[in-house]
């Protein structure tokens, strides 16, 4: 196999990351809000839904959150995409929910759902108009929509980068950061610019988190692709500020168990964001079966936030793996081919000692291994499949 990285690499990223921690207030972002110190979880309307939702459908959606346990899971936040509000603001020059969707208005559905024990996520857009073209941007409006937003009791602004007046995006996204600042209200600011800029390079001091890739959509092409990229920027994850490749796919239809299954495990090993894109009132036992697995979303939610890297690649055989608290290693084995392999992960490879025993918990499968595994752990994967493992030193 031909190395993507060494030991002494891998062990620099532990080191980094473990320093990032005790940085962490100071690099995190010019907002200072103190949220996304781990990876935001919740539910994001367009994969699924694109413009067509309503003030109902986000409620069942929040109610759907809480019956299906999904929400002590971690997935709190429910956030509306797109097509919210009217193509033109009120003679304030405020945004108007719209009156045939959203008839109750934007506070009394964050109030909804803040009953729930959610929070409240909308959209918004660092151009003229949103990307759909039905909604105004902010842009030359920053302070007051910041304002509304915090009036309204939202806690999460996806922000996106269409319809601009062809400034850099570098100057845009900073104006809504400080108003945000100002608003009276912590707001996690997810900041959508598709990667274009590079914003994992100053995303940092803008946002809680920030888009390393064009959109997702729900093919293993489209979605293999993305966590390649967004691999790219390991380094610049840290708690408070997440690489973002894009909402989950999973359960829409277009994958199969396993390339979901891929799907999850990568997100979770890179600490990206874990926004739900399906529709949460209709899951299938399957698709429950993947976005519950505590154990996976356990190395998303890692108090460490250090994301995941490739450690060692030849073809379609790839290895990824990332250090966790209590001297663990998270690692996932994936074959991105058409036939099944056996693949190795060596200890040389994860940082670990040549000669270190190590205990084996598969997450997938929910067992610990009864072998003690020297020097290195193989397994043998399927097509389009993975095995994702946290291994522990126990000698």
């Amino acid at each position: 196999m031909g190395k993507r990285c060494c030991s002494v690499a891998l062990a620099m990223v532990m080191v980094m990351g473990l320093v990032s921690l005790t940085l962490a207030t100071s690099r995190r972002s010019m907002m200072t809000n103190g949220l996304g110190m781990t990876p935001p979880m919740g539910w994001n309307s367009w994969n699924h839904f694109s413009c067509t939702i309503d003030e109902k459908m986000i409620k069942e959606t929040a109610d759907a959150l809480v019956s299906t346990g999904l929400s002590k899971l971690g997935y709190v936040y429910v956030n509306i995409d797109d097509c919210w509000a009217e193509i033109s603001r009120d003679d304030k020059g405020n945004l108007v929910p719209k009156k045939a969707t959203f008839p109750s208005g934007i506070k009394a559905l964050a109030d909804y759902v803040h009953s729930k024990g959610l929070k409240l996520g909308i959209y918004g857009d660092a151009g003229y108009y949103t990307c759909s073209k039905r909604m105004p941007g902010s842009l030359g409006f920053e302070e007051r929509d910041a304002k509304t937003f915090a009036s309204w009791g939202i806690d999460y602004l996806k922000y996106d980068n269409c319809h601009t007046d062809g400034s850099k995006p570098i100057e845009r996204y900073p104006v809504m950061t400080r108003a945000l600042r100002k608003a009276g209200r912590p707001i996690f600011f997810s900041v959508c610019e598709w990667g274009d800029m590079h914003p994992a390079e100053w995303g940092a001091l803008v946002g809680n988190s920030w888009r390393t890739t064009s959109d997702i959509t729900d093919t293993w092409e489209s979605m293999i692709s993305k966590a390649d990229h967004n691999e790219i920027y390991a380094e610049y994850a840290r708690p408070g500020g997440w690489n973002d490749p894009d909402m989950l796919e999973v359960g829409n239809g277009g994958m199969t168990k396993d390339e979901y299954i891929v799907h999850f495990s990568l997100w979770a090993i890179s600490k990206a964001p874990l926004l739900l894109g399906c529709d949460i009132r209709n899951m299938t036992e399957e698709t429950m079966e993947i976005v519950a697995n505590k154990e996976v979303i356990a190395v998303n939610q890692d108090p460490y936030g250090i994301q995941a890297k490739k450690v060692r690649m030849q073809g379609d055989e790839e290895i990824w793996a990332g250090p966790l608290s209590g001297n663990r290693i998270a690692v996932v084995l994936l074959n991105r081919g058409p036939v099944r392999y056996s693949i190795t992960a060596l200890w040389e490879d994860l940082g670990l000692a040549p000669n270190s025993a190590v205990e084996a918990r598969n997450l997938w499968e929910h067992k610990t291994l009864e072998t003690r595994f020297v020097g290195n752990l193989t397994a043998t994967v399927n097509s389009h499949s993975c095995k994702m493992f946290v291994l522990k030193p126990i000698a």
